[in-house]
């Protein structure tokens, strides 16, 4: 197991490059499952977590070929050609298939395609951060509506459809993978497929279009109400993942935090939905020029209120309104800003639990339940301070690792797979901006 010690107080400097969209890879990779022809996809973050996801397609036989080297991965990502014309199905009831499948959450979305294009899918019940409950039911609900039969047994679902048929749904949430895994499954169903409460995130966005270039007929791209005419194949095509808006948001709150001006470039500004607003609300300076965005150096911000003078309340909401990814990183910068904060975290029960480690690092924070916290800002009079610390999910370690950044003393952060998993080579990227940060075993 490795950690992270970071020697806190330096103010940073320079230009930090954001990663490809984690989320949107997970999905996009899953997609090369519905076509024998190459696929090509640019712009892959160097993370655990899509890794993983690729060396699982490999162990189904998808070919899989590397198409730059490793200098490019800090400014340019990877590249991969991907090709699914051998796939074994037989590796689906494998012991190695299961053990890998269910280390990574993202492999849930290998049942689409899978479904669509034979008609056969197995996943055990994947793994990921543990923030809360985190159903399925959206998932399988869809594709039963769509022909397929489910059942679950031994912490497994197996899903098969001799022929799948359009028709309209309801999504009873709008679940991001769930409304990627239903569009895969669909763009070679029977008929005209209705998706009505679907996610509408820029991943489903840049799904959607990948695959309208391979051949499928998708309308409303970019909306909650999905129509899907179905096709008997897909083709090969060449896609581009966008830049990490958590990543960009992340770095935003750091830039904050540690009293430092930083260039993002080309941060995809078209696609950040209300984040930058969200920061300028807790009183950050967050400049656009073109699609870059540059925060200067603040000695001090201070939080909004609202209109009539009560305190100002920071929620996640399904798109278009602030993602979930991103509470953990208004929290920790809330404990420097001046002013107070109810953070209001709606989807997961347990996302907040990492508070107690900032309590003791020195933050005002009430926890009032598993879903709300107040931030009382210190307003920089009061540093936090060093200590030692563990990572519980991919969003709560990185908050960590930005109040550490600002604290005075030295911090250590352990169970850094975590961090790992979703941003790539973090450590070495904050060294160029002036970082004093080291892996250690």
């Amino acid at each position: 197991m490795s950690s992270f010690e970071i020697i806190g107080g330096h103010k940073l400097h320079g230009t930090i490059h954001p990663q490809g969209a984690k989320n949107e890879a997970l999905q996009v990779i899953c997609a090369v499952l519905l076509t024998s022809d190459k696929v090509t996809i640019d712009n892959v973050p160097d993370i655990r977590d899509v890794n993983k996801l690729i060396s699982l397609l490999q162990l189904l036989g998808v070919k899989v070929r590397r198409l730059n080297d490793d200098r490019e991965i800090l400014t340019e990502g990877r590249s991969y050609e991907f090709q699914a014309d051998e796939v074994n199905l037989d590796m689906l009831e494998s012991d190695d298939f299961a053990q890998q499948a269910a280390a990574l959450r993202g492999s849930i979305m290998v049942v689409g395609p899978l479904l669509a294009r034979y008609g056969k899918a197995v996943v055990p019940q994947p793994g990921g951060d543990k923030i809360g409950r985190r159903r399925l039911d959206t998932h399988f609900l869809g594709m039963e509506k769509l022909g397929a039969t489910v059942t679950y047994r031994r912490g497994g679902y197996r899903v098969e459809a001799k022929q799948l048929k359009g028709c309209y749904m309801l999504l009873d949430e709008a679940s991001v993978t769930g409304t990627a895994n239903i569009i895969m499954a669909s763009v070679m169903a029977q008929g005209i497929t209705t998706i009505m409460n679907a996610a509408c995130e820029p991943y489903i966005y840049q799904l959607c279009n990948m695959l309208n270039r391979m051949g499928a007929r998708i309308s409303g791209v970019g909306s909650n109400l999905l129509t899907i005419q179905g096709v008997s194949e897909l083709e090969g095509c060449h896609h581009c993942l966008l830049p990490d808006m958590i990543e960009v948001g992340s770095f935003i709150g750091m830039a904050a935090m540690t009293q430092s001006d930083i260039t993002i470039p080309n941060v995809g500004m078209e696609h950040l939905g209300l984040i930058p607003k969200v920061f300028r609300r807790l009183g950050i300076e967050v400049w656009q020029r073109g699609d870059d965005l540059f925060v200067p150096s603040q000695e001090h911000y201070e939080i909004e209120r609202f209109m009539d003078g009560s305190i100002m309340t920071i929620a996640d909401a399904p798109w278009p309104g602030f993602t979930p990814d991103l509470i953990s990183i208004a929290l920790v910068v809330a404990t420097q800003a001046r002013g107070s904060v109810l953070i209001h975290q709606k989807m997961f029960e347990s996302r907040l639990f990492f508070v107690d480690k900032l309590i003791d690092m020195g933050a005002q924070i009430i926890l009032c339940d598993p879903h709300r916290a107040t931030v009382i800002g210190l307003d920089q009079q009061h540093r936090l301070r060093g200590v030692r610390m563990s990572s519980p999910d991919i969003r709560a370690g990185v908050a960590l690792l930005i109040a550490a950044l600002s604290a005075e003393g030295k911090s250590r952060i352990d169970n850094i797979e975590q961090i790992d998993r979703g941003y790539q080579h973090i450590d070495e990227r904050l060294r160029l901006l002036g970082a004093d940060i080291k892996r250690v075993d």
